[in-house]
């Protein structure tokens, strides 16, 4: 009986430590979610002053053709970059892969790479999402060299961001759609030192940098709010398996205990008949 008492009391120190674990990981998930919702007030702020520059640019060049050539689609897919982080990649995936057929797709997300790797999407590219929302704008960086090799080669006319935001959110990117920009420049010309196409491409490449960061920051924060709710479902559980467990242990006390009475009583009654039989 002792023996069991004792397994008991393990398990329930072992899944005490584990709650602790749990609890933590909540809580780290929790902050970063935070760090990146507040990083993307930033950078909206930063796109919306991009787009207004592009708008008032647009209004100095002449209309242009966008009806597009042929050309590949590429589409930035941001799934997530770990684990404990419930059914987040797989709902993504879900919305996602039968759109993606005729795209060249580009992964963020280590361990949402291996889930589309699993089911039959072959990327053309796949990236780690940065541990910090800090280090993202260096990341963005490296994927837009990436795109870039492609945009310059001419065989990329079409640039999309898809990304976890109120489910999955796509979000075009390249070439520019003049009807998105407000273009206010035509009372009131911007002075400028260069060409206004020069113009145009610099503040577009800063423009979709930004958008990326923009995406990239929502994906962040959503893969973290998803393992928040993964981690707050396994300490219910967990906080459900200890309470069995102390119940179970409780039982297992008394048991002990009755054994332990049961066994006295027997020895005094051996020790009165003893008593008896030498009297």
């Amino acid at each position: 009986m002792s023996e069991r008492l004792s397994d008991i009391n393990a398990h329930i120190s072992s899944i005490r430590e584990l709650g602790t674990v749990v609890n933590a990981m909540r809580g780290i998930a929790g902050a970063r979610a935070q760090q990146a919702r507040s990083g993307l007030i930033a950078v909206k702020l930063y796109a919306e002053s991009l787009a207004a520059a592009i708008g008032r640019t647009l209004a100095l060049l002449p209309d242009r053709d966008q009806s597009g050539a042929a050309g590949k689609r590429v589409v930035v897919l941001f799934l997530a970059e770990q684990g404990f982080a419930g059914a987040f990649s797989r709902r993504l995936l879900d919305a996602a892969i039968a759109d993606l057929r005729d795209a060249e797709v580009f992964i963020v997300g280590t361990r949402g790479a291996t889930l589309a790797l699993e089911r039959g999407l072959k990327p053309v590219w796949q990236g780690a999402l940065p541990a910090h929302p800090a280090s993202i704008p260096r990341f963005a960086d490296r994927l837009i060299a990436e795109l870039y090799t492609r945009i310059a080669k001419g065989s990329v006319t079409r640039l999309e961001a898809w990304f976890a935001h109120n489910g999955l959110e796509r979000r075009h990117l390249f070439p520019l759609d003049p009807n998105a920009f407000p273009q206010s420049a035509v009372n009131d010309p911007p002075l400028l030192n260069l060409k206004p196409a020069r113009v145009l491409a610099s503040l577009t490449a800063d423009y979709i940098h930004a958008e990326l960061c923009d995406a990239a920051l929502n994906a962040f924060a959503a893969e973290n709010e998803a393992r928040m709710e993964a981690m707050a479902s396994a300490y219910r559980e967990i906080q459900k398996q200890l309470g069995g467990l102390q119940a179970r242990r409780q039982i297992v006390r008394q048991e002990e205990i009755t054994a332990e009475i049961i066994e006295l009583g027997e020895s005094i009654a051996v020790g009165n008949r003893k008593s008896h039989s030498a009297g």
